[in-house]
């Protein structure tokens, strides 16, 4: 007979603004700490890309970029920046598709996403023009995601983990929503083949995205404007947490219909 389970969702207020050089764990645990929540084991610390991004450093004023003849030349078709394109090309691997006003990226890391996930909401600079400022995504998410779970672990005493979200588009549907760029503790994806249903028929293709999941609902707690709770703490997570990578979320091109 099944049994009730539950996963909860719980937005952390309280950070402050997050600065180059900021030690992420040390603020999450103290924040912790002001709104009498503690960490237990199996607890998931889901992050926002933007507060990873700004304590290691990737705000990049667009004035200081050169851009290349090839940029230059995108950046009239794209009607973008030529110097805000000099950093896509620079942080892809690959340009996959283009149109005016989007480019369609294959990341460093290897997932594609639009304008390499370059972003300029919730960026404010320290000089200049606060237009000039955008936001690169962390170098390795998954050595953040590792460092910071690293950190929280220590202080907590918990066996926990943390993932590192940020907002995509998809090639079928509209509309944007979480999903995983970097983890570190749980699985990115759970294969439930060679498992039965309940009418004991065997699963043979069924290969679920538990990370991407847990992504889109903490990213909808988190919100996409103002609310500035960029940290959710995910309790119930129904899937044994293991060592996992965000590359296991990515398709082998060979299979990608959509390329």
């Amino acid at each position: 007979m099944s049994q009730a389970r539950t996963l909860s969702l719980t937005t952390l207020p309280g950070l402050p603004e997050i600065l180059a050089g900021d030690d992420l764990a040390g603020i999450i645990f103290e924040a912790l700490s002001a709104q009498g929540l503690t960490l237990v084991d199996g607890d998931i610390l889901v992050l926002a890309q933007k507060i990873v991004s700004k304590a290691e450093g990737r705000l990049v004023n667009l004035t200081t970029i050169t851009p290349s003849k090839r940029a230059m030349e995108l950046a009239v078709y794209l009607e973008k920046r030529p110097e805000l394109v000099e950093l896509i090309l620079r942080e892809s691997s690959e340009v996959l598709r283009t149109r005016p006003g989007t480019i369609i990226v294959a990341h460093k890391s290897g997932f594609v996403c639009a304008n390499a996930g370059i972003d300029h909401s919730n960026v404010k600079g320290p000089w200049g023009n606060p237009e000039d400022w955008v936001l690169l995504l962390p170098e390795d998410s998954d050595s953040s995601a590792a460092r910071i779970r690293a950190g929280l672990e220590q202080l907590s005493g918990a066996r926990l983990g943390v993932l590192i979200i940020d907002s995509h588009g998809r090639a079928w549907r509209n509309g944007v929503l979480g999903s995983t760029i970097g983890l570190s503790g749980i699985p990115a994806l759970v294969d439930m083949r060679g498992q039965e249903d309940m009418y004991h028929y065997a699963l043979r293709v069924t290969t679920i995205g538990a990370a991407d999941e847990l992504a889109a609902g903490a990213s909808l707690m988190m919100g996409q404007a103002a609310e500035g709770t960029p940290v959710v703490i995910a309790r119930g997570f129904p899937y044994v947490l293991r060592e996992g990578s965000a590359s296991e979320l990515v398709r082998n091109p060979q299979f990608d219909m959509f390329r």
